[in-house]
């Protein structure tokens, strides 16, 4: 039995067996508490062991961090804070812990527990972000399950650079003093994908309505707490979609993953409101009850220009938007999250399609008070001719991306999709 089906009892039990690691043991005459935890919920059982029962005589040696197996009777706690507890029968000490076992004490900073990223799992931190990232993956896959969409895996080695920068993690077989790529293992340059995107939409253009979740990577030598270089990301992409359906989807997503979380994380999400953010829950039930408001980007960077805020980086029409105007938008100006659509095309890459205007392109960013953008996506190009030229004036080359053309030449149809940071997610739902 786990430690969270025990608690949540509602009835004594002759015959339990629970497994996990000591928090705390006090001894008193005659009997010991044990405070346990198994990881599946936030909070331990106390174990009361009494002097006599087999495997009592070791238990001097159950310090913190060590791991224990009771055998015994799940009954009512006459204590304080616990609706039930255990009593031991019979005590197995598996795995002690020595005097040098990091986590003896309460409160340890992200930063100490980043020294020892082995063992921060046992911490109550880390315990609640693993729990709330499960559910959250859980109820990524519920949301696009119950919709018809169909599960994709695309390529984690890849020689499309979805993104256009340049940015990627070379994958080779060759010594360092090869240099020959026909010996290669694919013949030619290859690199860890920094996006599923593209072959996604190839999936779209047969199945319709899909979604890929996997591994994505980035060598951007950024370190700051928006970037990693491995990370996983949530990509949808849907047939006979414009770019009104592809913010309706993105909204919609938002809502029902928060709604979720604050559902089936109350527990972990209280821990993150008391100790890491205290606004946290506030402000996931306000993103969770409110409409997302929408607004172009050129509407956007007016409201940004007349603010009469200095930003570090001061904006004006044509430039990306910082997270400092992305957070301007939605805590300041309208308290609540913004989807902001229609950028300048010149700073969208080659597959996004370009409006009527000529100067901009079908794309949006879902942003959201704490973070900012947290969801990105466009209406794709499905017209031969434009994607052709936008391919020739980003420099892309039109014999590597040919089976991409394909996809406009063998029966087009509007698509659009977007992609969700999965760990940009998780830091917006627990504000770690």
């Amino acid at each position: 039995m786990t430690i969270k089906e025990a608690l949540a009892s509602n009835k004594t039990v002759d015959d339990v067996i629970i497994c996990g690691w000591v928090r705390t043991r006090r001894d008193s005459k005659g009997f010991s508490f044990l405070s346990i935890n198994d990881g599946s919920c936030l909070a331990n059982i106390q174990v009361i062991v009494d002097d006599g029962i087999p495997g009592s005589e070791s238990i001097s040696t159950a310090t913190t961090g060590s791991s224990v197996k009771i055998k015994g009777q799940l009954v009512e706690s006459p204590g304080k804070g616990q609706s039930f507890e255990i009593k031991a029968l019979e005590v197995e000490i598996t795995g002690i812990a020595d005097e040098t076992y990091p986590l003896q004490k309460k409160g340890h900073s992200p930063e100490f527990l980043r020294q020892i990223a082995h063992l921060r799992p046992r911490s109550n931190l880390f315990g609640c972000v693993f729990r709330t990232r499960s559910r959250l993956a859980y109820a990524i896959h519920q949301f696009f399950q119950e919709k018809g969409f169909v599960y994709v895996h695309t390529p984690i080695i890849t020689a499309s650079d979805c993104e256009g920068a340049g940015e990627m993690f070379r994958v080779t077989t060759l010594n360092e003093d090869e240099t020959d790529t026909n010996d290669d293992f694919f013949g030619k340059p290859t690199y860890l994908t920094v996006s599923g995107q593209l072959e996604v939409e190839t999936f779209a253009c047969a199945l319709s309505n899909v979604y890929t979740f996997g591994p994505t990577f980035r060598a951007e030598n950024s370190n700051t707490t928006r970037h990693a270089s491995e990370f996983w990301m949530i990509e949808p992409d849907m047939a006979y979609c414009d770019l009104e359906g592809d913010m309706d989807l993105a909204e919609e997503m938002i809502h029902y993953l928060i709604t979720d979380t604050l559902e089936h994380c109350a527990e972990d999400l209280e821990l993150f409101g008391k100790f890491v953010d205290k606004g946290l829950l506030e402000r996931l039930r306000s993103v969770s009850d409110q409409a997302f408001q929408r607004i172009s980007y050129t509407d956007a960077v007016k409201i940004l220009e007349s603010s009469g805020m200095e930003f570090e980086y001061p904006i004006e029409w044509g430039m990306n938007l910082q997270t400092e105007h992305e957070r301007f938008l939605t805590e300041e100006h309208f308290k609540s999250p913004v989807t902001v659509h229609d950028y300048p095309k010149s700073i969208k890459p080659f597959y996004m399609r370009v409006n009527d205007d000529g100067k901009t392109s079908a794309a949006m960013d879902l942003l959201v008070p704490g973070i900012g953008e947290i969801i990105g996506g466009s209406q794709r190009e499905e017209r031969l001719d434009i994607l052709i030229k936008n391919m020739e004036d980003n420099n892309i080359s039109k014999e590597d991306y040919s089976w991409y053309s394909d996809l406009r030449r063998y029966g087009t149809v509007p698509h659009s999709g977007f992609g969700l940071g999965f760990e940009r997610m998780l830091m917006f739902v627990t504000g770690v």
